[in-house]
């Protein structure tokens, strides 16, 4: 699903990515671990095209069978909302706007008409235990509930992968627990590819794969 090659980055003289190779299949669920500045976040901008590696290190990266590094920054923005989906520590709920309008942002963008929209939505804030608060502002949810608007505003366009970048950080322990069993979940319903990028010992260890960070380089993958 994802293979990314002689992945380097620089801001201005400092190398944060020194080469990464990493390679990860469809369906599966892979955390990145790592101290602060070891190049976690940079590393998942990349490879969810947020970023761009360095262009004279002849890096490659590969989604779903496509060179990104051919796509023009048209294309390129085609290509993020109809197949990539993202999950962040703050969850960046439009305040003004409810549960379900939120989450049908993304199909909006690609133009899926809004019936088609509003049913993909509702099927999901529904898988997701929030039937019962479609009509509901950002502001009038528990944080667990802000993050699974956002999970869901992540899956209307039905990826084919999930960049998460601390996607628990921000929820109490209990909350957390409920999100990371609800990415395996997620999993198994919809057979979605997982990267995520974590702190939390727990989620990182239940992932299919571990990939450890030191100072720009993946240095164990277990």
């Amino acid at each position: 699903m994802i293979r990314a090659n002689k992945i380097h980055k620089n801001y201005g003289d400092l190398h944060v990515l020194k080469g990464v190779d990493l390679h990860i299949k469809k369906g599966e669920i892979v955390s990145i671990v790592g101290s602060s500045g070891a190049g976690k976040t940079t590393l998942l901008q990349i490879l969810g095209t947020l970023d761009k590696a360095n262009e004279k290190r002849n890096s490659d990266l590969f989604i779903d069978g496509s060179k990104i590094n051919f796509l023009s920054q048209k294309q390129l923005s085609k290509f993020r909302n109809e197949k990539l989906g993202f999950i962040f520590q703050f969850h960046q709920l439009l305040p003004e706007f409810t549960a379900l309008e939120n989450v049908c942002i993304p199909a909006f963008i690609k133009k899926t008409p809004k019936a088609n929209a509003e049913r993909r939505a509702k099927e999901l804030l529904t898988f997701l235990g929030l039937g019962h608060r479609y009509s509901h502002k950002p502001g009038e949810l528990s944080g667990g509930e802000q993050q699974r608007v956002a999970v869901a505003r992540a899956l209307v366009n039905n990826p084919k992968v999930i960049f998460a970048d601390e996607p628990s950080g921000n929820l109490d322990s209990e909350a957390a627990e409920n999100l990371h069993k609800l990415f395996f979940k997620l999993r198994d319903e919809f057979g979605q590819t997982f990267v995520i990028v974590t702190h939390n010992r727990e989620l990182a260890n239940m992932a299919d794969r571990k990939l450890v960070m030191v100072d720009g380089k993946i240095v164990d993958k277990t």
